[in-house]
């Protein structure tokens, strides 16, 4: 497909995205984007063939169905705030991820705010090594570029737990559930994990500051048609359980709202308290795992720098940050 008739497939795109269910003539669309009634044939064909649900009647025209939920730029721009004004999205129909990706894009000299989402991962990790599964059509995979000047490493977990509290803020706001953060970068709803966030940071080699951030998000939109995975079955579910009118670019999109919100006013904004208040680990009891072993311990709070504090048995206290350990709710807390 030439330049040209990709740009009229992407503009046609647009139009169709931000007018749902309206009709439009093929002669009225071509009027308007300076082309051949046949391009517009063509672009539509082409649409079709990449899963949108396009009717056509006639005497009326071309209509997006308002079924449609299919992820692209276009769908997501329409629901973007002001404050995301200079993200550059990049839609990708799969990546092998999208962390991996935006690392090279990164090493390149890519500026902050560049976005990239996938329709789905071959190879999507989580903290520590695990698999992340990306299943293509049912989940938002996403990884965002920053370039932080002001933080250190250590103060790298704040930009994971603004990315909690925007996945909760944007999960309830299109769904109308509560969700819940296990420390620090899992999202429930209903009692199963349904999001996980991945950071990854390069530090500058002449004074160890950060030289850049990779924030990289999974959101299990909808259950996988053949279901999830017999290894996380029990603890895998997902955002919505019914198909939704644009669920996956009101998600996507109500994120980056969210979170460039709070990265933005870092110093001002209430991200902290909001992050404590959605916490699935104080007041429990848990697991921590190190190197050296488990602990038992209560989860006291969490703290201005985002760090778990908890008590041991023994009395001792300590700040947790998510690069030292990893924490598991133990059945009295009500989650493993």
């Amino acid at each position: 497909m030439g330049t040209k008739e990709l740009k009229t497939k992407d503009k046609l795109l647009a139009l169709f995205e931000e007018n749902k269910g309206v009709y439009f003539s093929g002669e009225e669309i071509a009027e308007k984007f300076s082309v051949s009634r046949t391009a517009v044939w063509k672009a539509v064909n082409r649409l079709r063939s990449q899963g949108y649900q396009i009717d056509a009647v006639p005497n009326k025209g071309y209509s997006l169905s308002v079924d449609t939920d299919i992820l692209s730029t276009q769908g997501m721009g329409k629901y973007l705030r002001p404050i995301c004004s200079k993200l550059k999205l990049h839609m990708l129909p799969m990546a092998t991820s999208t962390n991996a990706w935006m690392r090279q894009q990164a090493e390149a000299g890519a500026p902050e705010g560049y976005a990239v989402i996938a329709n789905a991962q071959t190879e999507g990790r989580g903290r520590q090594g695990r698999r992340f599964y990306s299943p293509a059509d049912t989940g938002v995979y996403m990884s965002l570029l920053l370039r932080p000047g002001k933080y250190s490493p250590s103060q790298s977990v704040k930009l994971t737990t603004m990315a909690a509290v925007a996945a909760c803020e944007a999960m309830e706001k299109v769904s109308g559930k509560s969700a819940q953060i296990k420390w620090v970068n899992d999202i429930y709803m209903d009692g199963r994990k349904v999001s996980g966030i991945l950071t990854e940071a390069a530090l500058g080699l002449e004074d160890g500051s950060l030289d850049y951030v990779i924030l990289g998000i999974g959101v299990n939109a909808y259950p996988p048609r053949e279901g999830f995975p017999a290894e996380i079955r029990d603890l895998a579910g997902a955002v919505f359980q019914q198909p939704q009118d644009d669920g996956k670019n009101r998600l996507a999109a109500e994120f980056l709202n969210r979170f460039m919100g709070y990265y933005a006013e870092e110093e001002s904004s209430d991200y902290a308290k909001e992050y404590q208040a959605r916490s699935l680990a104080i007041g429990k009891e848990v697991e921590v795992l190190s190197s050296v072993g488990a602990r038992k311990a209560k989860a006291l709070d969490v703290d201005g720098d985002c760090r778990l504090v908890v008590q041991y048995e023994d009395g001792q206290t300590e700040a947790l940050s998510s690069g030292e350990i990893r924490v598991r709710l133990t059945q009295q807390g009500g989650l493993t």
